[in-house]
């Protein structure tokens, strides 16, 4: 039987088509909007908040802890790291050349990490911190909404949490990133 196709007959052969054309259309919005170079920070809800409450050991100095309050008074980079962590080993001359401007102080955060470890990771490649916390298990990283390391934040001197940075840092992020915020905190006070 041969003659004009039924209606319904005619739309079922070209849906095929059509889905083709709405996926294609999915997966060119969806390239178009990964344009964006913001889209792999993760807005942290503790931006402009007080940094949570801690009193941590530190590493250097059996017996002693230094708690949130000890560190107010002039702004910090608190940078989260762990001698089990690649990233952290790639990151680590970065952060050695910014402690070195003296700019601002330069905490570690040593997390999930063994003492050891620890004291032998920064005997191999240098101790760019002023001072070493630790964190051995992870309780107060909790606070910080820290999930992996590096993980890197600028506290002022009020104690407020003024940016975070996710992964390793690098010379682009301290240049583009860390000092315009620090020349405007200067400029604030």
């Amino acid at each position: 039987m041969t003659g004009t196709p039924s209606p319904s007959r005619s739309i079922l052969r070209w849906l095929p088509l059509g889905l083709v054309a709405l996926l294609g259309a999915l997966l060119a919005a969806g390239v178009w909007l990964s344009r964006d170079p913001g889209r792999e920070k993760l807005p942290s809800p503790l931006i402009g908040k007080p940094a949570p409450e801690f009193a941590l050991p530190v590493l250097h100095e059996a017996g002693r802890l230094v708690s949130s309050d000890d560190l107010r008074g002039a702004p910090y980079l608190l940078n989260v790291w762990g001698s089990w962590c690649p990233e952290c080993r790639v990151e680590h001359p970065v952060l050695t050349r910014f402690a070195e401007t003296k700019r601002v102080r330069v905490i570690g955060y040593n997390w999930k990490d063994e003492h050891a470890d620890a004291l032998r990771w920064l005997e191999q490649f240098g101790n760019p911190y002023w001072l070493v916390l630790v964190d051995y298990d992870g309780r107060h990283a909790i606070d910080w909404g820290i999930y992996g390391a590096p993980e890197t934040f600028l506290v002022d001197g009020d104690g407020i949490i003024r940016w975070k940075h996710v992964g390793a840092v690098t010379d682009a992020v301290i240049r583009d990133e860390l000092v315009p915020l620090l020349d405007r905190i200067e400029r604030a006070q």
